[in-house]
């Protein structure tokens, strides 16, 4: 008896022992479920909210480019007669978004250094420096400084782009301060350094 109770007993104690032991490994089992869970869960928002962050992005591109786009296009319409369309392309390259400059002409596109010529890049720079004055915030002064920012436009255009420059500064009460060695674009108060 002796011998068997002492079994009993340590059977019993045993028992006891697995018995907790499967309790704790329960809870445990039951709290890595749950943390397996929240991370599922956290995993859905994190996606969720990168999935909005990536609309939002494309959204204020789309807005961007609709204003600069017209900015640009609006200046190269005031001075070529068969002008080009300005578009923003973005293009995802490497896991980022890329912004590719064009111009558009007969649903055709072009690189703006292969060839344009006539000083269309001359103007559509001018025009990219308007668009982002112009939709800065928070709002800078309207004051624009360019060093020969017309040299490359040719003689036949220079009329236009001076009243295109007259135009856009009264339209939107922008002070342009222009360096230049071509008469042609001589508007405005003009200081002659000599």
């Amino acid at each position: 008896k002796g011998t068997g109770a002492m079994t009993c007993d340590s059977y019993r104690t045993q028992i006891d022992r697995a018995g907790a032991d499967l309790r704790a490994a329960q809870a445990a089992h039951t709290a890595a479920v749950a943390a397996v869970t929240r991370q599922g869960d956290k995993l859905t928002h994190t996606r969720a909210a990168a999935d909005i962050v990536q609309r939002v992005g494309f959204l204020v591109q789309q807005e961007a480019h609709t204003a600069i786009a017209a900015v640009v296009t609006r200046c190269l319409r005031a001075v070529f007669a068969e002008p080009y369309e300005f578009e923003i392309q973005f293009v995802e390259r490497r896991g980022r978004t890329e912004a590719e400059l064009v111009f558009l002409r007969d649903g055709e596109a072009h690189h703006p250094l292969d060839g344009t010529g006539g000083g269309v890049v001359d103007v559509a720079a001018f025009a990219l420096r308007l668009a982002c004055l112009m939709l800065a915030r928070p709002q800078r002064r309207r004051l624009v400084v360019l060093d020969e920012p017309f040299k490359f436009v040719s003689q036949g255009h220079r009329a236009a782009v001076r009243g295109l420059v007259v135009d856009l500064a009264e339209e939107l009460g922008v002070q342009f301060v222009i360096v230049t060695h071509i008469d042609e674009l001589h508007a405005g108060k003009i200081i002659e350094i000599i």
